[in-house]
């Protein structure tokens, strides 16, 4: 009867321990997503903005050496990420993929004209800087209309700060859960052993005697399952570099392993505190009350 009691205490106990670490890594995992888009929320509105395109259309009348020209001139330019002639025969045969038929069949020409299709660096990106360039580039003579998609532009513009300070305060929001879900766990599995805690003060043992072992082992804990949020996390890093690594999400390594860091001290600091509180909360109750 004493083997089967202590066997079933071990395996409620084993249990206690595996739900904790879960929940842990769990939230750990969740808020590591979280400090990953704070990160790289800028790189995000960055990778959109360079997407936006500027079309730079030329007249049928443009010499070869002036649109080489412009080009050259635009390539060296600081906002100009890329800068693509696209001559018109290439545009038709692009559109005609797009739409599924060669629609000069039925025109009998070819109405497109040569283009060279501008992507600008992210810095450069506003409503106010892409008028000033398309100005600028639409004075040319030999360039009969610059077009870009402005209302896109003003979207981006407004948006990236606004969607870059909503992570921000659901980063503190998450935290905040994060803590209290974590403590809520270490403190049912402090709450199985009230007994044992009363009983170890009850023969003499100081309080901090007592709550040694607990956080030794709520630290621990915190540790397996701040590791497991990380593999976790990494995973999901790999995971989508491999698949966008337009976004450059494993670039900047410091700043990834700085996160990794603030992870694992989270998950040491939240479980040590949080069972620190707990144990010290059925320290300061009387024996009557343990059972309420």
């Amino acid at each position: 009867m004493s083997k089967s009691f202590e066997r079933y205490q071990k395996r409620k106990l084993i249990s206690s321990y595996f739900s904790v670490t879960l929940s842990i890594g769990l939230v750990l995992f969740l808020l590591g997503i979280l400090g990953l888009l704070v990160l790289n929320t800028q790189k995000l509105g960055d990778h959109f903005k360079e997407q936006i395109t500027i079309s730079v259309f030329f007249r049928d009348s443009a010499k070869q050496v002036e649109i080489d020209q412009l080009q050259k001139s635009l390539v060296m330019a600081d906002y100009t990420k890329s800068a693509v002639y696209v001559s018109k025969e290439e545009a038709a045969e692009l559109h005609s993929e797009e739409i599924g038929e060669n629609f000069m069949e039925f025109l009998g020409y070819n109405p497109l004209k040569n283009s060279i299709d501008v992507q600008l660096n992210a810095a450069f990106v506003s409503p106010v800087q892409v008028d000033s360039i398309a100005g600028v580039i639409g004075e040319k003579s030999f360039v009969e209309e610059v077009s870009y998609d402005r209302p896109t532009i003003e979207l981006l513009s407004e948006n990236v700060q606004r969607i870059g300070l909503g992570i921000l305060v659901a980063s503190a929001v998450f935290t905040l859960i994060a803590v209290l879900l974590i403590n809520s766990s270490i403190r049912l599995s402090i709450y199985s052993r009230r007994f044992i805690i009363k009983t170890m003060q009850m023969v003499g043992a100081t309080k901090a005697f007592i709550r040694r072992p607990f956080i030794a082992t709520s630290v621990k804990l915190g540790m397996i399952g701040a590791c497991l949020a990380l593999l976790a996390l990494y995973g999901l890093l790999v995971y989508l570099d491999g698949n966008f690594p337009e976004l450059g999400l494993l670039d900047d390594l410091p700043q990834i392993g700085l996160l990794f860091g603030v992870v694992f001290l989270l998950g040491i600091f939240i479980a040590g505190i949080s069972t620190f509180f707990a144990t010290q909360r059925f320290l300061n109750l009387r024996t009557d009350d343990l059972y309420y």
